[in-house]
């Protein structure tokens, strides 16, 4: 689910496209996004919240002012097994992976056509930050925490392979589906989050 915080009222709003949600983001630091800004989608800010912010749900913060992805290319935030932090990757034109700009480089030194419409500062690897009270809060957590527990007399090595072992890619465009608690801990899967942008008149860290 992505959500953005108006900067006149203050009260969180569904978005509801990750297209719309990215250009809201990218412009949010020198446009402040308001809930009127869109006549067409019926918002007003004395409409109650869209969605409370609470611990029934992962939230993680994202950063303004990080460019929209390149044509042909994906923007792809995946949170760790051990929901400790999201990691990001970009889905080049040729189906691979690009998890930092030397891969990038590399991508546009063997395809030289797509400098044009994807410089290497059009893509940014900032990670949004999570919120570690909700995670706490999250019974996902408390079944990692045990499975770390379980495993403390083994070595780091085992528990880092153990994590990477479950992380998962989203299943679809979007980054969660505002699932409860109890409905995420019926699976493995970490990506599922709330993924939200701070009042623009605020910025995040």
């Amino acid at each position: 689910m992505y959500v953005v915080m108006c900067y006149r009222c203050k009260k969180w709003r569904v978005i509801p496209t990750k297209q719309e949600f990215e250009a809201i983001r990218e412009r949010g630091e020198e446009d402040p996004w308001f809930c009127g800004r869109d006549p067409g989608a019926g918002r007003s800010c004395e409409q109650p919240e869209d969605i409370p912010y609470d611990s029934s749900r992962i939230w993680a913060v994202d950063k303004l002012g990080i460019p929209q992805p390149p044509p042909e290319t994906e923007r792809v935030l995946i949170m760790r097994g051990d929901l400790s932090k999201m990691d990001t990757y970009y889905l080049m034109p040729n189906g691979k992976r690009a998890r930092s700009i030397a891969d990038v480089e590399r991508f546009l030194k063997e395809n030289p056509g797509y400098r044009a419409t994807m410089p290497a500062s059009s893509f940014s690897f900032a990670t949004p930050k999570i919120v570690r009270e909700t995670v706490e809060e999250c019974s996902q957590w408390r079944t990692v925490k045990a499975d770390q527990r379980g495993i403390s007399e083994k070595s780091s090595l085992s528990w880092a392979a153990m994590a990477d072992q479950r992380e998962k890619p989203e299943e679809n465009s979007l980054l969660g589906d505002a699932r409860t608690q109890s409905e995420r801990s019926e699976e493995t899967d970490a990506s599922d989050s709330d993924y939200c942008c701070p009042s623009s008149s605020g910025g995040s860290d």
